[in-house]
């Protein structure tokens, strides 16, 4: 009976730990995630900005501040007015980035299913250098 309990209780620890990693997201998924937005944006160290700013680094920067990339008026002023990426900021940008930046220049309408959002930040985490 004991040896019963102990096995239901490692199934358990093993379902709870799968749904945290899910939670967390899976970085390979979002790197396939991300080939949508691989024509505007770099995530290397030191890559180049094109359509869009390169995001190596975005993680704790300062919104509209990558030097040498023209950013529209409205995401300049979301950055004086405090704008900080982080997991909580990019996941409502890529959600939706016409409502956090009302006025943006950034094409996208958005990113809709929830696990591609979670797999997307994994994968901008683990490629930007956050990890």
């Amino acid at each position: 009976m004991m040896r019963m309990i102990l096995t239901a209780m490692a199934f358990g620890a093993l379902l709870a730990g799968q749904a945290a990693a899910q939670g967390a997201g899976d970085a390979e998924a979002g790197r396939r995630v991300f080939n949508q937005c691989r024509a505007c944006h770099t995530t290397e160290q030191g890559g180049r900005s094109s359509v869009g700013p390169n995001l190596h680094g975005v993680f704790g920067r300062t919104a509209g501040t990558v030097q040498g990339f023209r950013y529209s008026e409205p995401m300049r002023e979301k950055g004086g007015g405090g704008l900080v990426w982080n997991d909580e900021t990019l996941r409502a940008y890529i959600v939706n980035p016409r409502q956090v930046v009302p006025g943006g220049s950034m094409v996208f309408a958005g990113l809709r299913n929830e696990q591609q959002v979670t797999d997307l930040i994994a994968f901008l985490r683990q490629a930007t250098g956050a990890n």
